[in-house]
This record gives structure tokens, sequence and C-alpha cells, in this order.
């Protein structure tokens, strides 16, 4: 890949002073310094409320795509809930233009199959539209073969895929899926920015990881990360971790 589709992030100008959104550090750090971005795979993690979902919707919404999801050619609304943040981010794009695109947002997932489904009842020239998403409705599958099935039948290459903590629904070894798939996609030119609280996906090879902090926002290898460290020590010592979260001690 000559280039990346999304190259750099930032805020020129500030938002109003009453808004919410200043509070969040991701919002601090791209009004004092931007975001960069150099790698086909890029990820954002932190702490709730740290501000990395915001991040991830006022991309994409900027890039053309639905605020609860899906490709550029939705424009359904459930509830229009999304922030200002997108109408004051300036974006830095490549040279190249993505072929294809993607916004998956977990929490609204639902909502992209429900109108799917309502398009198809009356499908138009180019036919059903599931048929591009595996020709079964995403509600007639779990929620994690949902997310497997777009991810494996509508991603095609060559394409912006805004992930905003893809997850949620999988299990491990759905997550392990999901990797070997961006991993061919990734071969075929496309990047992905993702926002996660998985420390497998962390693991992707040359990736860049961007740890979301209070004092602003630093990039990281996966064994640096708050989410690798806490998951390891968890994992290597189960019945003492959970003694000391929970403030027993043996009788």
């Amino acid at each position: 890949m000559r280039d990346l589709y999304i190259r750099r992030m930032s805020l020129p100008e500030p938002l109003p002073k009453e808004s919410y959104l200043n509070r969040l550090p991701v919002v601090k750090h791209l009004s004092e310094c931007g975001i960069d971005f150099h790698k086909q795979v890029t990820f954002f993690v932190g702490e709730n409320g740290s501000g990395k979902s915001t991040l991830i919707e006022a991309l994409a919404i900027s890039q053309g795509f639905n605020p609860e999801g899906g490709t550029k050619n939705f424009c359904f609304s459930t509830e229009d809930s999304h922030s200002e943040l997108c109408n004051y981010l300036r974006v830095a794009r490549g040279i190249l233009h993505p072929r294809d695109g993607f916004f998956l947002r977990a929490e609204s997932f639902y909502n992209v199959a429900s109108n799917i489904d309502q398009l198809d009842r009356e499908p138009g020239p180019g036919g059903y539209i599931i048929e591009n998403y595996g020709g079964v409705s995403l509600h007639r599958q779990s929620h994690g073969e949902s997310f497997l099935a777009l991810v494996e039948k509508r991603f095609g290459g060559h394409g912006l895929y805004i992930l905003d903590e893809p997850e949620a629904a999988l299990s491990p070894r759905g997550i392990i899926r999901l990797m070997q798939n961006m991993d061919e996609l990734v071969r075929k030119d496309s990047q992905f920015i993702i926002s996660t609280h998985s420390p497998m996906l962390l693991t992707f090879p040359d990736a860049e990881i961007y740890q979301i902090q209070e004092d602003g926002i630093v990039s990281l290898p996966f064994r640096e990360t708050n989410h690798y460290r806490t998951t390891v020590r968890f994992l290597q010592n189960p019945e003492s971790a959970i003694e000391d979260i929970l403030g027993r001690t043996e009788e």
C-alpha cells in the first residue's frame, strides 16, 4: 500500500467552551498535537470515558459514513445522538481513495441489520442488499455470527474500515477469525482504525496502538498497554487477583 487513506486528524479550532467534549482527554490531545497515522492498522485503547468511541464516531461521520454505522449509502437515523466533534475535526487524507468502506459500531449494529431487512422488503434495481452480507438476514444469526458475516462477506478490500469495539460480540475464537480476515484485507490495501478493549486484538502484527490517558495520548507496544498488563496479571494468578478485587482472604 503506497499511502494511507487517512493520514492525520486534528482540531485546528477550539470547541465551544461550554461543550462537554472539552473534558475528554482525546479532545485535549487533538487540539494540542493532533494524531498521525503511520500503519494500515491503528488501535485506540483507553478507559471508559476517555473519548475513544467519540473520536471513532467523529472520524467516520467526517468521511461520509452514517453515524449509526454501515456504508456511505446508509442514511437511516434511529436517534440523533452523535457528538458535534465531527464538525470541528480536520482530517488529512492520502493520495489514494478507498474503493470500499464501512463504519461498524457495536452498540448500533442491530439498527444496521434492521435497515437492511427493511430495504430488502422492496429491493431496488441492484437486487437484495443482504446478498452482499452472505444472503442470510443478520437478525437470523447470533450477534457474533452477524459481525463475522459482515467482515467475511461484505468487506472486499481496498477499503477504509472504521470499527468501534468490534470484539463486543465475539468469543476468543471469533476474535481470532476477525484477525485472520483483517490480515487478508490488509494485504488487499485496506486501512483499519479501531477502538477496542481487547488485548487479543492489540497483538495484531505491525499495528500502531494509541493509548488514551488523562495526560494525553501515547503510542505503545501492546505489552505496555494497561489493557494487556491488567489482563496478563489477572490470568497469571486469577484466584489471588479475585481475592484482592473482592477484598476476600482465605479463612
